[in-house]
């Protein structure tokens, strides 16, 4: 057995906060988008149909563009380093695309709004993918200690959160006519100030964390225009081998299907609450939306993630997320009791269980998978975050369009439309709100039930890793 390496020193809590404004950022954009979103359906004109397919194809688009992202990154050579230039650029492309793609007029039709809002989403995910895939990469390489990794992402994910809190209130805002006269205009107006305001957190990362000069490497692969045909083989290899790591596929599977389920029904709860708790009546429902998803978050930031954080110092990564996973099971089951018309402060009871699928997944998934960088370069000899960390995150960015996607069809199979609410669609959402992911919660922990990268085994991991770099470096 190879003896384990020394602790690594603690990353400063300065440059774990500069990278937890990112995920700041990174968040903000599809907690508000979730909001927002809503109003295609409810106030634009837009089918069940036509609102997956907006979810839908831009990540068709990510499935191309993520891998490519990470290719580059992983390989650029330049006296900034791999990842701080794109974060920057991607950062300005996301605050004014998104700003752009909201500017919508009811007096321009179904089709005109679908066409020009499908085409700058595209715009969108593309500034999405070019900032957060280097973005990703930069908090793998952060530390190569097996607890400090979790810590950075408990910081980061702590600081993202705040997102989900403030979100929610974007419904109270847009539906109370004394702030717009109509949700449309208020999302013309608030995209504005999100897209502005995310951008310049986006940058905080770029500018705050540095990384060596890759100028000189000579060890990277060509990115160049001339050299595509061999590049686009090269990402498709690298992408292969992403997957032929087991530990990775079950990393990468079980966030697929808890994602997914948990961003199905998440698309409901505007219309649970609206149609089921308060009969539809917009002026009624005031502040409970908000309620929902900003407690939900309360609690991920001030009790999963450190709960989380710490009961995975004491029994290890992927008990911590079993334990988890089971906890918001319960959460699940309560909200099929606790949705009561006329009485809605019932449902806050089960957001504490709830909060933990979530809040345990990313805290623990961003971890494990930079150790499962280590895992490949021991395999392969090559460090390439980007490539893991895109091939992951368009997993994310799959589930999440699967699941808007899927929430479409439901809608539609359960005959929901919101002009002609009846008691059976309600039921019919209400039951797959419960059902569906404890479903991708089961799935989850059958597929994490092998995960075998302990502290042991990757202590072991970094040792001889180490070991091969300083033999490397005296040939």
């Amino acid at each position: 057995m190879i003896a384990p390496i020394a602790t690594a020193p603690p990353v400063p809590f300065g440059k774990k906060l500069a990278f937890g404004f990112g995920m700041l950022a990174n968040q903000m954009f599809p907690a508000a988008l979730g909001v927002f979103l809503v109003v295609l359906v409810q106030n634009l004109g837009f089918s069940p149909l036509l609102w997956g397919l907006v979810f839908f194809a831009p990540r068709l688009f990510d499935a191309v563009t993520d891998p490519i992202m990470g290719f580059v990154s992983d390989n650029t050579r330049s006296r900034w380093g791999r990842r701080r230039q794109y974060v920057f650029v991607g950062a300005i492309i996301l605050g004014l695309s998104y700003i752009a793609m909201w500017q919508l007029y009811a007096e321009n039709g179904v089709t005109f709004n679908f066409i020009y809002f499908l085409g700058l989403s595209l715009v969108f995910y593309l500034g999405l993918t070019i900032f957060s895939v280097p973005y990703v990469a930069m908090g793998y390489e952060m530390s190569e200690d097996f607890h400090e990794r979790t810590q950075i992402m408990a910081v980061a994910q702590f600081v993202g959160q705040w997102a989900w809190v403030i979100a929610p209130w974007f419904w109270v805002i847009l539906y109370d006519p004394a702030w717009f006269a109509d949700p449309a205009s208020g999302v013309r107006e608030l995209s504005i100030w999100v897209g502005i305001g995310c951008a310049l957190l986006a940058m905080i990362p770029a500018i705050f964390i540095k990384d060596a000069s890759t100028e000189h490497r000579t060890d990277f692969k060509s990115i160049s225009f001339g050299s595509i045909g061999s590049s686009i083989r090269e990402i498709a290899r690298s992408t292969k081998e992403a997957f032929a790591i087991p530990q990775f596929r079950k990393v990468a599977f079980a966030t697929f299907l808890i994602f997914n389920s948990f961003n199905v029904i998440a698309t409901f709860t505007f219309f649970i609450i609206l149609h089921y708790l308060f009969a539809g009546n917009e002026a009624a429902v005031g502040v409970w939306p908000a309620l929902h998803g900003s407690v939900g978050a309360l609690v991920t930031t001030f009790l999963v993630i450190p709960v989380v954080a710490a009961t995975s110092k004491r029994i290890g990564k992927k008990s911590t997320f079993i334990l988890s996973q089971a906890v918001s099971v319960v959460g699940y089951v309560l909200f099929w009791f606790l949705f009561v018309p006329g009485e809605p402060w019932l449902f806050l009871i089960a957001l504490p269980f709830h909060s933990f699928g979530i809040g345990g997944l990313f805290t623990l998934m961003m971890s494990m998978t930079a150790d499962i960088c280590d895992v490949d370069e021991f395999n392969t000899g090559e460090r390439r975050e980007g490539i893991l960390g895109a091939v992951y995150w368009w997993m994310v960015k799959f589930g999440s369009a699967f699941a808007g996607l899927l929430a479409g069809l439901i809608m539609s199979m359960v005959g929901f439309d919101p002009a002609a609410v009846t008691d059976a669609s309600l039921t019919g959402l209400r039951i797959f709100y419960s059902v569906l992911p404890i479903l991708g919660v089961i799935g989850a922990i059958a597929v994490m039930w092998n995960y075998d990268i302990t502290e042991t085994k990757s202590a072991e991991i970094r040792a001889a890793l180490k070991l091969r770099r300083a033999e490397r470096a005296k040939a």
